[in-house]
């Protein structure tokens, strides 16, 4: 007799919460703004009618606000390197450029990358708890430069016979 109970109410308690559930679902339907249905095309749907999923592109968040103002361009990473303002802390990865103010990054966890277009960069200092390894470019020629822990290195046109103006596209640090 105990076992028919049991199974009586699990149906009877799985069949209120499936009411539940349709009576939201019915609700949070007929009760949607314009708005909310323009922020809700970015979850398409991916079978019949079900949500899609959450994909993470690495796309560095705030890049078009950071263009505007710093003149940079910061466009992917991992997370473990972001803008950090040169103020906030001492040890931070400054890099310098003839077209902007000092610009410092943060490093975090035991690695890190960011891809990035800094243009006319002359110098880099590494970050006090990581080392790093920085890309730049110009007309066709590479330049790969190892920074140590707190170490200066010139870098771009200051590293370059003919002073050319190199951009820095690319930084990945270790501990």
């Amino acid at each position: 007799m105990k076992h028919a109970r049991r199974i009586i109410t699990t149906g009877a308690i799985a069949t209120a919460c499936a009411g539940a559930v349709a009576f939201a679902s019915a609700y949070s339907t007929s009760h949607h703004t314009a708005a909310d249905h323009a922020s809700a095309d970015h979850a398409a749907p991916v079978v019949d009618g079900a949500p899609g999923y959450l994909v993470e592109d690495f796309n560095y968040p705030g890049a078009d606000a950071i263009k505007a103002q710093k003149g940079i361009t910061l466009k992917r990473g991992d997370g473990h390197i972001t803008l950090a303002d040169c103020a906030s802390a001492t040890g931070l990865m400054e890099v310098y450029s003839r077209k902007s103010e000092k610009i410092c990054f943060r490093a975090t966890g035991p690695s890190g990358y960011l891809s990035l277009e800094i243009p006319a960069v002359y110098g880099v200092k590494g970050e006090a708890d990581h080392e790093a390894a920085v890309k730049l470019t110009t007309d066709g020629a590479t330049q790969s430069i190892d920074v140590g822990k707190g170490e200066w290195k010139a870098a771009g046109e200051a590293a370059d016979p003919d002073g050319r103006a190199f951009v820095l596209v690319e930084i990945r640090t270790s501990k």
